[in-house]
């Protein structure tokens, strides 16, 4: 059976095209695997026959299915303290007799577990859908010589593919290494049977692989077969598997109840030990009217003791708050629609906002330290534009002059006529023709690909370049504005159309594919004249060392140059072949394309030899623009006090060119580089241990500069490392210790205000982020990217952010939230994620002290009622207290607070480290909260329990009872609580007005009509007129006001004080927006304003930025009236800085703010 797969749904499993070699794979992979194409058996005398079974398609992404979600989803929220504590308690009540009803804890443990499993599994299923959208794509697979359409989910068996014709003829077996998820690497070998000849084999390598969730754009379809299938591709196989991720604000959460259990224990167990020394005295025992039954009386007094044990639990264990957990859940859940709802992240261009796949983790954007940030299609926009070029030490801007015109983009240009010498002419022509055959560029008609139509010649209807590369389409097209077409590659040959509308034709021989460890890569073609070219582009490190001839130095120039402002660059470079040194140079790359074993190791030897003695032609410039608002993005997350990692699969020159323009490094950066090139030189451990002491000498000095007072200017360093390094960092040493390279490498990324990792492969990137969160300051990570060799690194991040890009949408279906753009990072954290963390922080602390301020009144009444389990509330307010009396406030609270402005987070992202390490969580202040409630309880007890001490409750002489005294001391505890959170509140609506005060007004009625009516359904009437009567008191009314207010004095005190003593950052602007209100205030960061100094007589301007164009002194050289180019003629001392004239500014060095 073979597989056709179409170009719109290619995305079934790791394809191959051609075929593959002889498998030499990781150490791991001990075996081979072979595929028999079309399941035909190989003629007599080849191997045996053996069939064999391969996982399905089927890409699972969901935690859940039909037949495990109750088990499993009952097993993960009983791993709650709460939850499974409360679940004993009910157990407790249903077995032993208690002072209160099962109901009390049931129904509120069965509102919580069955809200949660709503949540849950409403998010699990919008994952199945994502899943089976993949799953479902449609697949043609071959039968029998016919074409049969099915379900990606439904190919179970690897099978091979050719052309229809073919299948039923073909004979052929491919041995491959078993998966493994190098996405780089691929060793394999097929072999043809013919006519029961030998077999022909072909070696094949990485070049011949799609790997799932390619795009075919430059063809229709292939027949191909699927090596590797469903979770067993390589892209899955770099999926780290989905773990339950938990918030910092769970974990305190669950250690708080730690505590409150100790102390409920604690309770528990004094009441227990006091009630038998009470009842030790014999005119103490148990009163007549409560008399025992032969069975208890009998019992062994540790059963006894141990069942009142339990009793006491049940009794006080309210507080433990279960209802905080659904509360929780209901404010992550309706909070998370105010980043789906966001207009400011929604994106005109892709017409989709933000998106939330899980609400879980709200808290957790409001807490990160460290980002981890892929950079092509996340921090650029992954289009590649031609800036300019260098020939000769010429410098060639396309489309700023066309036929003797200025155009409007260039009208800053001072024009010159100079044409260059012949000589230069013929170099200038033959740079031209080797960047437009030096490349693995394609050509396809004109169509609609992704929702854009795209053509060489606009207008005209004809065709476009895609590649793997976007530099090289970049490249191409800037050759075809400065007159040089490439049209094609047809029957070996490609085809050049020159500036004189001729068409010229070479004969492509053969292709030295680019790899990161020699970052160049080189084409052998043919002249029409029958002459051999070898050309050459690659870094500039991989190509001057190889050139003995051309102006190097004055190009080397302009590279540096073009570095500083962020531009990619690339030399090129070329030498001519006699016919006898190309039969050599034949034979070198066969012997090695053929090796079965140590193929690339041979490949790379070969391509040594071949590719030096070159003659420099020039460089390119290419421009990977910036997303919009990157920069910016990034020097916010930087002032929040967020270290900022850049981990990308890109060369490191590249990459760090990006992170000059992003301001990730600064033009005052020290770079500190940890690389193969210098570990080469030196070994590792010199190079960590060097390192080490120049950041440990920076930062001892800064210290003894602190103590002195003196300035505190400091050196700012910058860490480059690439993969094949901290390999060797996070490699275990010989000896048996876990990594003894490990703690110095973090002790430098501390010392480093960024890091930029390059060659990453995608389990290196999760490598990454886990080794920063293991470290011993247990940072908060989170990781953002656009693609499928980031989806590691996001679920392996405490939180996971995926860009909706053009790569795909892997990343942004297997993140926790997903954005349309990188900027959008800069509100999602410093503004949703402020807000989402003071909220849940006040949720989650309130709740606590309101349960201490309702249960402790319960431990001290056991003081008075003779140890004897005496509920002091009524059954209906232990129930409904959580429930409804104080539960809507609070969750109004955690869903509109904003104690300061969006604008003024926006504005000032120094704020978000107010809240940075979970401060609002701290242990300091968890304590404050418990003694609180600890005051104010102990204010309603004793104030209710000595004003009416031995005194008339009414005008007819009614004694206070215990449910009247207990009724008092709920509506005393019910106000102070209620206005409690009315005092924290600084964002007040109507809403908030609504809910606080309707709060209050349902308790009243509600204790109206508990207390005033005859229930049917109840067997006791205990409060029936009971609170009507504690009404209708006056000195209740006046009790009421009094200890309302006693309790809530000292906080108010405490809120004051602080305030005007020592006031917090958040303070101070809370004071300040009232002052500032709509204007520029004092807190505004200095780096929204602008400082650069200007000439007298003009207007102020803040520094240029790399995607502004410097005024450059021009050459135009016409060598054809209807040329689309000028050059670039450079001052003296080329590749300096240019100096400002009387006429104008030429260019200078750049700002402070300058993208470089």
């Amino acid at each position: 059976m073979t597989l056709r797969a179409c170009e719109e749904k290619l995305t079934l499993a790791d394809c191959w095209i051609k075929g593959t070699a002889k498998c030499v794979g990781e150490e791991n992979w001990v075996d081979n695997r072979t595929v028999y194409i079309g399941h035909r058996e190989p003629p007599p005398g080849a191997e045996a026959y053996i069939p064999q079974r391969y996982p399905d398609n089927r890409i699972v992404s969901s935690k859940y299915t039909f037949w495990n979600f109750i088990p499993k989803n009952l097993f993960e929220q009983f791993r709650r303290i709460a939850n499974f504590y409360f679940l004993i308690i009910f157990l407790v009540q249903l077995i032993i007799d208690t002072p209160t009803s099962p109901i009390t804890s049931g129904l509120p443990l069965f509102f919580v577990i069955t809200v949660t499993a709503i949540k849950q599994g409403y998010e699990d299923w919008l994952r199945h859908k994502a899943d089976n959208t993949v799953n479902r794509c449609p697949v043609h697979v071959i039968q029998h010589g016919k074409v049969v359409r099915k379900q990606s989910c439904r190919l179970q068996e690897t099978k091979a593919f050719n052309t229809e014709e073919e299948v039923d003829t073909l004979r052929a077996t491919i041995e491959c290494e078993q998966p493994q998820p190098d996405l780089y690497k691929f060793v394999g070998r097929i072999n043809i049977y013919l006519d029961g000849n030998e077999p022909i084999a072909r070696p094949l390598g990485s070049e011949n692989v799609l790997l799932r969730g390619a795009t075919l754009k430059n063809t229709e379809y292939i027949y191909a077969v699927a090596i590797y299938t469903g979770m067993e591709t390589k892209m899955a196989l770099n999926y780290q598997s989905k773990s339950q991720k938990r918030s910092a604000v769970e974990k305190s959460m669950n250690a708080f109840l730690v505590i409150y259990l100790c102390i409920l224990i604690s309770k528990a167990l004094i009441n227990t030990v006091l009630k038998y020394l009470w009842q030790g005295d014999p005119g103490r025992d148990e009163p007549w009217y409560n008399g025992k039954t032969q069975s208890e009386r009998q019992r062994h007094v540790l059963i006894r003791a141990f069942t009142d044990f339990l009793a006491f639990m049940v009794l006080f264990n309210y507080i433990i708050p279960v209802s905080m957990y659904v509360t929780v859940e209901m404010q992550k859940f309706l909070g998370s629609y105010f980043i789906s709802w966001d207009e400011e992240m929604f994106d005109e261009e892709l017409g989709e906002g933000a998106l939330v796949n899980t609400s879980d983790l709200n808290e957790e954007l409001g807490q990160v330290e460290y980002v981890f940030t892929d950079k092509t299609g996340t921090l650029t926009e992954n289009n590649m534009e031609f800036i300019e070029c260098c020939v000769d030490g010429l410098v060639y801007v396309p489309l700023s002059v066309c036929n003797g015109q200025i155009l409007p983009g260039a009208s800053g240009i001072d024009v010159i006529d100079s044409s260059p010498e012949p000589a230069k002419k013929e170099n200038e022509e033959l740079f031209f023709r080797a960047l437009c055959l030096c490349h693995t560029v394609q050509v396809k008609e004109e169509e609609t690909v992704d929702g854009i139509k795209r053509g060489i010649n606009q207008g005209k209807g004809t065709s476009f370049y895609i590649s793997s590369s976007p530099d090289e389409v970049a490249l191409v097209e800037g050759m075809k504005r400065l007159g040089f077409t490439y049209l094609r590659l047809k029957d070996s040959h490609m085809e050049i159309l020159n500036r004189k509308e001729e068409i010229e034709r070479f004969e492509l021989l053969e292709v030295l594919n680019f790899d990161s460890v020699r970052r160049r890569m080189s084409v052998i073609v043919r002249s029409g004249t029958g002459q051999y070219y070898l050309f050459c582009k690659g870094a500039d490190s991989a190509i001057f060392p190889r050139v003995v001839s051309g102006k190097v130095e004055q190009i080397r120039a302009r590279v540096q140059h073009n570095a500083v402002e962020g531009l990619r660059t690339l030399c090129v470079a070329y030498k001519m072949l006699s016919p006898a040194e190309y039969e050599e140079v034949c034979h070198l790359l066969t012997s090695a394309k053929l090796a079965l074993h140590a193929r690339e190791k041979k490949l790379a030897e070969a391509y040594d030899v071949i590719e030096k003695n070159f003659i420099l032609l020039g460089a390119t410039a290419v421009e990977d623009r910036l997303q919009d608002q990157a920069a910016d993005t990034i020097e916010s997350l930087h002032k929040a006090g967020m270290k900022v990692w850049v981990l990308t699969g890109d060369k490191m020159e590249t990459a760090a060119a990006t992170c000059y323009a992003s301001r990730l490094f600064r033009r005052s950066t020290q770079i500190l580089e940890l690389t193969t090139k210098r570990t080469e030189e030196q070994s590792l451990h010199d190079v960590l241990f060097e390192l080490s002491r120049t950041v440990l000498r920076q930062r001892r000095s800064m210290l003894r500069e602190s103590l002195s007072g003196l300035s505190n200017d400091f050196q700012d360093y910058g860490l480059i490392i690439d993969g094949a390094t901290l390999s060797a960092v996070l490699k275990p040493s010989e000896d048996g210790s876990s990594g003894s390279y490990k703690e110095i490498f973090l002790d430098i990324c501390r010392n480093c205000s960024a890091v930029l990792c390059c060659r990453m492969a995608p389990l290196q990137k999760a490598q990454i982020v886990k080794l920063i969160k293991a470290s011993k300051e247990r940072p908060i990570t989170l990781g953002i990217g656009d693609g499928a060799n980031d989806v590691s690194m996001i679920l392996e991040a405490h939180v996971g952010i995926g860009i909706m890009g053009k790569e795909g949408r892997h990343a942004a279906r297997n993140s926790d939230y997903a954005i349309p753009k990188f900027k959008h990072l800069k509100k999602i954290l410093l503004v949703h994620g402020h807000y989402y963390y003071i909220r849940i922080a006040e949720l989650v602390q309130y709740f606590f002290y309101k349960n201490v301020c309702f249960i402790f009144p319960q431990f001290l009444y056991q003081f008075f009622c003779g140890f004897s389990q005496q509920p002091l509330y009524d059954t209906a307010y232990l129930t409904l207290y959580n429930i409804s009396f104080t539960s809507l406030p609070i969750l109004l609270y955690s869903l509109i607070e904003q104690h300061v402005s969006m604008d003024i987070l926006k504005r000032d992202p120094s704020l978000y480290r107010d809240i940075s390490k979970n401060s609002l969580l701290c242990w300091r202040i968890f304590i404050y909260w418990t003694f609180l409630g600890v005051f104010d309880a102990a204010v309603f007890f004793f104030g209710i329990y000595f004003l009416f001490d031995d005194a008339t409750f009414t005008s007819n002489g009614q004694m206070f009872g215990n449910w009247t005294f207990g009724a008092l001391v709920f509506t005393v505890l019910v106000f102070t609580v209620t206005l409690k959170l009315a005092l924290d509140t600084h964002y007040w609506t109507w809403i908030n007005h609504f809910v606080i005060w309707g709060s209050l007004l349902f308790y009243v009625v509600f204790s109206l009509l508990w207390g005033g009516i005859i229930w049917p359904f109840l067997n006791y009437q205990r409060m029936y007129y009971v609170f009507m009567q504690m009404l209708s008191s006056g000195p209740a009314w006046l009790s009421i006001v009094l200890l309302v207010s006693v309790s809530l004095l000292p906080d108010v005190l405490k809120k004051v004080l602080c305030r005007a003593l020592w006031p917090t950052t958040t303070e101070h602007i809370q004071n300040a927006e009232k002052l500032y209100l709509g204007q520029l205030s004092e807190f505004t960061p200095l780096s929204s304003q602008c400082t650069t100094p200007h000439r007298s007589g003009e207007a102020p301007s803040c520094s240029q930025r790399r995607s502004e164009s410097f005024p450059k002194k021009l050459t135009y050289s016409g060598w054809n009236h209807n040329s689309d180019y000028h050059t670039v003629r450079p001052s003296p001392g080329f590749g300096n800085d240019f100096q400002p004239s009387d006429s104008g500014y030429t260019l200078g060095r750049p700002g402070l703010e300058t993208s470089v």
